[in-house]
C-alpha cells in the first residue's frame, strides 16, 4: 500500500485512449484546470499488434514520453492499463507476453522498485490520500492480466456465464475484498479500464462476465452503505456518467481518438454519452462536503456533471 498523501482539496484530471501518433492539443485545455494530479485509465499508448509482439509498444512509449507535456509530469500521475497498452487488442490472461508488457508499463510510469507491483503479477494497487482530514482511497484494478477469454457470437461479445470465468483472477479478488473490508477511508475511488455499470453496448465491459460483475457490484454496494464509492472507467472512446442506487460511475474517454457517430442508451446512463474528444475531472472538496465529477470537451467546456456528497463516519 502506498503511503498516504496529505493535501488541501484535490483535483484530478481523468482520461484514456491517448494515441501517441495523433495530435494531443487537448492538453492545453486540461492545463487550464489547474490540476493536482491526473489519472490515466488505460490505452495510454497504442502499442499493440495483431501478432502480440511488443516491438511497437516500446516505440509507442518512447514517442509518448516526448509528447506528454512537462507541466503534467510535475503532477501526481496514477495509471492503469487497457488492451492497447497491455499488448493485444481485447487481450486477456492468455496473452503470452503479459509479463514483458507489465515491465514496460511499470518502467514507463516510473513505478518504484519498492512498490508491490514490481514483485507480483498484475498492475492493481491501492493508495490513500488525506484531503483536509478526509481519507480518500484509490483502488486501481487490473482487468487484463488475469481475465478469461471473451465469447464472441456474430462479431459481438456475449455473456460468459461459466462460474470459473474471471476478470480479476483469484489473487486479485482476495486482495480487493481484503482492501475494501479493511478500508477506513471516507470515500473509495475504484478505477477499472472497462465499464462496470453499462450493459447495453456490444463491446468489452464487466457485463461480458455477469457473475463477476454481480460479485463486484454486491461488494461495492455493501461498502456504499456507509462510505462514498465512485467508479471511474475508460476504454469506450466516448464519455458518460452512470448511476445505480448505490454509486456513480464516470467514463472518461477519449483524449484523442473520438468514437464513430451513433446514439447510445443505457438504463443507468445519466443524460447522454459524449463521443467527441474529452477529458474528465474528479474534484474533491471536503470543505464543501462534496466530490464533483464532470466531463469536458476538447475546449474545456463542461458537457455533463454529477455532485456527490462525501459520507464521513465520525
Amino acid at each position: 500500500m502506498i503511503a498516504p498523501i496529505n493535501v488541501y482539496a484535490y483535483k484530478y484530471g481523468l482520461g484514456s485512449c491517448l494515441d501517441q501518433d495523433r495530435e494531443q492539443n487537448i492538453w492545453s485545455s486540461i492545463k487550464n484546470e489547474d490540476l493536482d494530479g491526473f489519472i490515466f485509465l488505460g490505452d495510454n499508448v497504442y502499442g499493440d499488434m495483431p501478432n502480440g509482439k511488443l516491438s511497437k509498444m516500446q516505440k509507442a512509449y518512447q514517442t509518448q514520453k516526448k509528447r506528454l507535456p512537462k507541466w503534467l509530469l510535475d503532477k501526481e500521475i496514477i495509471a492503469i492499463w487497457d488492451d492497447h497498452d497491455f499488448g493485444l487488442n481485447d487481450g486477456g490472461g492468455d496473452y503470452p507476453l503479459k509479463k514483458e508488457a507489465e515491465k514496460m508499463f511499470l518502467n514507463f510510469w516510473n513505478i518504484p522498485n519498492s512498490d508491490l507491483r514490481r514483485n507480483r503479477e498484475g498492475i492493481y494497487f491501492r493508495q490513500t490520500n488525506d484531503v483536509e482530514g478526509v481519507k480518500i482511497e484509490i483502488i486501481g484494478l487490473d482487468t487484463r492480466y488475469f481475465r478469461s477469454k471473451l465469447i464472441k457470437s456474430k462479431n459481438v461479445y456475449t455473456k460468459n456465464n461459466n462460474p470459473k470465468a474471471t476478470i480479476l483472477g483469484q489473487d486479485q479478488w482476495l486482495w480487493l475484498e481484503s482492501s475494501l473490508s479493511s478500508s477506513n477511508a471516507d470515500a473509495i475511488i475504484i478505477l477499472s479500464s472497462i465499464q462496470i455499470l453499462a450493459t447495453n453496448h456490444p463491446y468489452e465491459k464487466w457485463d461480458n462476465f455477469p457473475l463477476e460483475r454481480k460479485r463486484l457490484l454486491d461488494l461495492i454496494a455493501d461498502k456504499a452503505k456507509n462510505k462514498t464509492v465512485i467508479l471511474i472507467s475508460g476504454d469506450r472512446h466516448k464519455s458518460g456518467i452512470y448511476q445505480n442506487k448505490n454509486f456513480v460511475e464516470i467514463t472518461a474517454s477519449s483524449l484523442n481518438r473520438q468514437a464513430s457517430p451513433g446514439e447510445e442508451t443505457d438504463p443507468l446512463l445519466i443524460g447522454k454519452t459524449f463521443r467527441m474528444k474529452n477529458y474528465g475531472i474528479l474534484d474533491i472538496e471536503p470543505s464543501e462536503n462534496k466530490i464533483t465529477l464532470s466531463i469536458h470537451d476538447k475546449n474545456g467546456m463542461m458537457v455533463n456533471s454529477k455532485i456527490i456528497n462525501i459520507h464521513q463516519e465520525r
